[in-house]
């Protein structure tokens, strides 16, 4: 799909691009191979083929979350100099705005 000299000079306009003729002329080889591969790319039959998330085989490499308990009195102390709690439980500011549960 060759593209016209205008074609790429308003491309480059859009861009906000101040291109030589030179470049003109360069850019309309390289942008119409692109866009012929891409047309090429258009052809082929994927009706079978599975969808793809990743191109790579990539598993979790992040550790298993494990609980880890502190000591008794630490928690103890964390608890009693925490501003604002009820109970054993801390009171934190709301994370989203206008959610009252």
């Amino acid at each position: 799909m060759p593209l016209t000299s205008d074609e790429i000079t308003h491309i480059a306009k859009l861009a906000r691009l101040h291109i030589t003729d030179v470049e003109v002329e360069q850019y309309k080889q390289q942008l119409g191979s692109i866009l012929e591969y891409v047309q090429k790319l258009q052809e082929v039959n994927t009706d079978d083929v599975a969808e793809l998330q990743h191109a790579l085989d990539v598993t979790n490499v992040f550790r298993e979350d494990v609980e880890v308990t502190c000591d008794p009195e630490v928690r103890r102390r964390a608890i009693e100099n925490f501003s604002s709690r009820s109970g054993d439980l801390l009171e934190v500011q709301a994370v989203f705005e206008g959610r009252t549960e």
